[in-house]
């Protein structure tokens, strides 16, 4: 039987360390900026794909195909990140959320280290889109391996009615990434002649990624594990006693709906999120003819707004429920999908700011409750487990193969309201989800009154 705790309205932490704020900011803190660093490092690979990746590592073909490439590369990021959450979520039910935190982190930093210092097909040939995809793979199990970990820190040491809040925390690090990563794209491009660029300027953005190190090795000595975990823990232990038990066995067995469910209703979310950073970077820039900085310079500020709604968000979520917030935000999507589009191909850099504006706002209003919503799906023992499952699943199914599918879905039908019916297609799915989850949910409750 699929069971799960309440989702229709904030559930209060278990935590008994909710008199330490000072020790929950630095946590909080702490996962915010892991998570942070994390997607920056994810997303300077979906920029240079976007811009110069299928040329250097894919020069075979038309200049599609090159790009096409380079977003199937892309996506083998998203492939992986399953295997990350599998793994990280079965250790850090088990084992604890800082150590698995601290080892994604790790790999991430060396991974994105290495694409920077990757040599191109000119180079070494075939080897080198191979190299790519091991590199880009690593940074998919890291990152899968990561969102649990930080989520988990955050939500876990939240105060009694601020888990969303603090969740939002973490659910900052992916505008954090998308500006700092934009932000370095177009200050190495300034920079450089377009030539400079080609050659090493885009190189300098993923060797940034060394800084991770750093901060993983901060977190191993001064952060402490969850409160949640350490109950949950201690648990564990007494029913170890008698049988042995797995995380992953107990979701597998009991709980598969749930992350099935979860994972149908972001799906939308994270499509739509990696078209606006990825696929219309490509699109504007490569079918549009607009200027790559001025496109840039747009993404960078619509994701600078975000930093201000997905908290507002998880605020309004710790009021008046999750669910609700979260099902405002998948509907706006699946309205503003037609009009997206619409306005992107007048061509003009204003409209294509309204445009992303608007998209961004209701992808902020569902990403800011999504990591409390999430949590709550779960009880403390399996709950790394189960929601690094439902996560990564929407990653693969909706954000993967987005920006490939974009590309396909212009290239077949030579029209951009293709990828309008792909995305309000998932904002079907979002919504079904939604509402199964709203009456589980009510269901529940409804048995404990």
């Amino acid at each position: 039987m699929d069971t799960a705790p309440s989702a229709s309205r904030p559930q209060p932490p278990v935590s008994a360390a909710t008199d330490r704020p000072r020790s929950h900011r630095k946590v909080a803190t702490a996962a915010a900026l892991a998570s942070a660093v994390e997607w920056y490092d994810y997303f300077v690979f979906g920029i240079a794909a976007a811009l110069v990746l299928g040329d250097l590592y894919f020069p075979a073909g038309s200049s599609s195909a090159g790009v096409l490439a380079a977003f199937a590369t892309f996506a083998v990021g998203f492939l992986a990140r399953p295997l990350g959450g599998i793994v990280a979520g079965h250790l850090g039910d088990k084992r604890g959320r800082k150590p698995m935190l601290v080892l994604a982190l790790t790999l991430m930093g060396v991974a994105t280290t290495g694409i920077g210092l990757l040599p191109t097909y000119e180079t070494i040939g075939i080897a080198a889109p191979i190299l790519l995809v091991l590199l880009r793979t690593a940074q998919g199990v890291a990152v899968g391996a990561q969102w649990g970990g930080a989520m988990l820190l955050a939500t876990e040491y939240a105060p009694e009615g601020k888990r969303g809040v603090y969740g939002s925390f973490v659910q900052l690090g992916v505008p954090i990434g998308v500006v700092t990563a934009n932000t370095m794209f177009l200050v190495v491009g300034a920079a450089t002649s377009d030539s400079a660029f080609a050659a090493w300027g885009w190189r300098v953005p993923f060797l940034v990624g060394l800084f991770v190190l750093g901060l993983a090795w901060y977190i191993h000595r001064h952060v402490e594990e969850t409160p949640e975990f350490r109950a949950a823990e201690r648990a564990l232990t007494e029913q170890e006693k008698g049988e042995k038990s797995s995380p992953l066995r107990t979701i597998l067995r009991g709980h598969l709906g749930t992350v099935f469910l979860a994972g149908g209703s972001f799906a939308v979310n994270t499509a739509t999120f990696y078209i606006l950073i990825t696929g219309i970077l490509d699109y504007t820039t490569r079918e549009l003819g607009m200027k790559r900085e001025a496109v840039l310079t747009v993404s960078l500020c619509i994701s600078l707004t975000q930093l201000v709604l997905i908290p507002a968000a998880a605020a309004l979520s710790d009021r008046i429920g999750r669910i609700k917030i979260y099902a405002l935000g998948a509907v706006g999507i699946a309205v503003w999908a037609i009009p997206l589009f619409l306005l992107i191909d007048t061509g003009s850099l204003l409209w294509l700011a309204v445009a992303t504006f608007v998209a961004g706002c209701f992808l902020s209003i569902m990403y800011g409750p999504q990591a409390a919503l999430f949590a709550e799906l779960f009880t403390p023992e399996m709950r790394y487990t189960g929601a690094s499952l439902g996560y990564q699943i929407a990653a693969v199914f909706g954000g993967g193969l987005a920006p490939f599918l974009m590309v396909l879905l212009l290239e077949a039908t030579g029209t951009s309201m293709a990828v309008s019916a792909y995305i309000i297609g998932l904002s079907v799915i979002a919504l079904v989800s939604i509402k199964v989850l709203a009456n589980r949910a009510s269901s529940r409750e409804q048995e404990r009154s």
